[in-house]
């Protein structure tokens, strides 16, 4: 009598709930990094039995109905390749993102919220060149006075960041679950260090 995987899978849902597959573009690169494209087993069987993905790799398991068998996809590719966007949006997640989930006045990492540097009662905007990443001590600390007379320093002057620029900033946190088939898809396109 063989393994029969579909028994195995349904005594130990959780690991069948792992069993996500990186998605590429058509040119072979994940669609976003931070946070990672991935889609749950069941979206990429549905896309391969419709013929959507090009399935590059997989894993032992299968899914199995009375009428199909097919390995749970482990690494997909777009057959249609899906244009980046040209433009970074201004979001609290892309605000924490660019400045690497940090308090730009102690340095600390964790729990941030975000701070504006001119406040907006002193008529500060909301955009990315006077909003920071700040603990909440920091934040605190400052609340609506100018940053001279708060007594902090900023690390670096806030800026908009580029669409590749927080794409290379997203491959420094990778999520916690990364199946070995995916590794060299996620870094071959990586700028090389000197």
């Amino acid at each position: 009598m063989g393994f029969d995987s579909g028994r195995y899978l349904a005594r130990q849902p959780n690991l069948l709930n792992k069993r996500s597959a990186l998605v590429l573009n058509a040119d072979y690169r994940p669609l976003s990094y931070f946070p990672l494209s991935v889609w749950p087993w069941q979206e990429s069987v549905k896309a391969k039995y419709l013929d959507r993905v090009d399935v590059i790799a997989e894993y032992d398991e299968m899914i199995k109905s009375p009428s199909v068998s097919i390995k749970i996809p482990s690494v997909v590719v777009l057959r249609d390749y899906v244009r980046r966007s040209q433009t970074t949006a201004f979001t609290r997640f892309n605000l924490f993102l660019r400045d690497e989930f940090s308090c730009q006045y102690c340095g600390s990492k964790g729990e941030v919220t975000f701070d504006h540097v001119v406040p907006r009662c002193r008529g500060g905007k909301t955009r990315w060149e006077n909003v920071v990443a700040a603990c909440g001590a920091c934040n605190l600390k400052k609340g609506s006075k100018e940053l001279k007379s708060s007594g902090l320093k900023l690390r670096k002057a806030p800026f908009k960041p580029s669409v590749d620029f927080l794409i290379n900033k997203g491959r420094k946190f990778p999520p916690n679950y990364l199946h070995r088939s995916w590794i060299d898809f996620l870094y071959w396109d990586a700028e090389l260090e000197n």
